[in-house]
């Protein structure tokens, strides 16, 4: 087992003093490196005109996370286009419907947010309005299966790309020398390959985080060391400790 001295973690670093990385970096002497590899860009008006998608053509909004809250009252605004008050909001958790507090002024009639963060939670409310017409926010990286799951039950709803998701750019002097890649998302994966197209695994050590990671490094011709969640490592940080404490012994 290859022993570990320098690691990239594809997140930002903790703001608290006291983390699980700052424990490990003492207790094993390695050294973590905390740099996204992805970040997000929202779409101007000329590009997302691109869709000829109208919003006000449409009498509720789904929304994902308080990012997808931002750039649809962001873009209506470089649209000049007035959000009307009837406006309804599906929102996938109770975070982001609070979060709305921000733009709207809070109507629980006009929010309707998931009990268990699954958007399957919404169907009963989206159910006793037929005539409503959604339209959800979007990145450009994004899995159809929430789309398709509403479809099922014979709800039409319309994907509006608002922002994608962009590889952060490495400088060509900046090295890419690093015993473990702790990778959390499809994209992050996307980007190692976009910035170091001829880079050779070898002993590398590649950490992941869910299936769809899992699966797209695979698809990139990687191997995969260490995944999560499981029953005996449900995070990436006992992960990361149990495979250094291996390697110790």
């Amino acid at each position: 087992m290859k022993k570990i001295k320098k690691i990239l973690v594809s997140q930002p670093q903790p703001t608290a003093e006291r983390n699980p990385y700052a424990e490990m970096a003492a207790k094993f002497g390695v050294t973590f490196d905390f740099r996204q590899l992805i970040h997000i860009e929202g779409l101007d008006a000329h590009d997302f005109r691109q869709q000829r998608i109208n919003p006000l053509e449409y009498t509720a909004v789904i929304l994902n996370s308080r990012l997808s809250a931002d750039h649809y009252f962001r873009l209506m605004e470089e649209l000049r286009l007035q959000v009307p008050e009837s406006m309804h909001y599906y929102c996938n958790s109770e975070a982001v419907g609070n979060y709305l507090q921000k733009y709207i002024q809070y109507r629980k009639r006009k929010v309707f947010a998931a009990e268990h963060n699954r958007f399957e939670d919404l169907l009963p409310s989206m159910l006793r309005r037929p005539q409503e017409r959604y339209l959800m926010v979007m990145s450009d990286v994004h899995n159809d299966g929430v789309i398709n799951m509403f479809a099922e039950h014979g709800i039409e709803v319309k994907p509006a790309v608002m922002y994608r998701t962009v590889s952060t750019q490495w400088s060509p002097s900046e090295p890419f020398d690093y015993d473990m890649l702790v990778l959390f998302t499809p994209s992050g994966v996307q980007s190692v390959r976009k910035n170091f197209p001829d880079w050779k695994q070898g002993d590398t050590v590649i950490a992941c985080f869910g299936q769809n990671t899992a699966q797209a490094l695979e698809d990139a011709g990687f191997r995969v060391d260490i995944k999560v969640p499981t029953p005996e490592c449900p995070s990436i940080t006992t992960a990361i400790e149990k495979y250094l404490e291996q390697s110790l012994s």
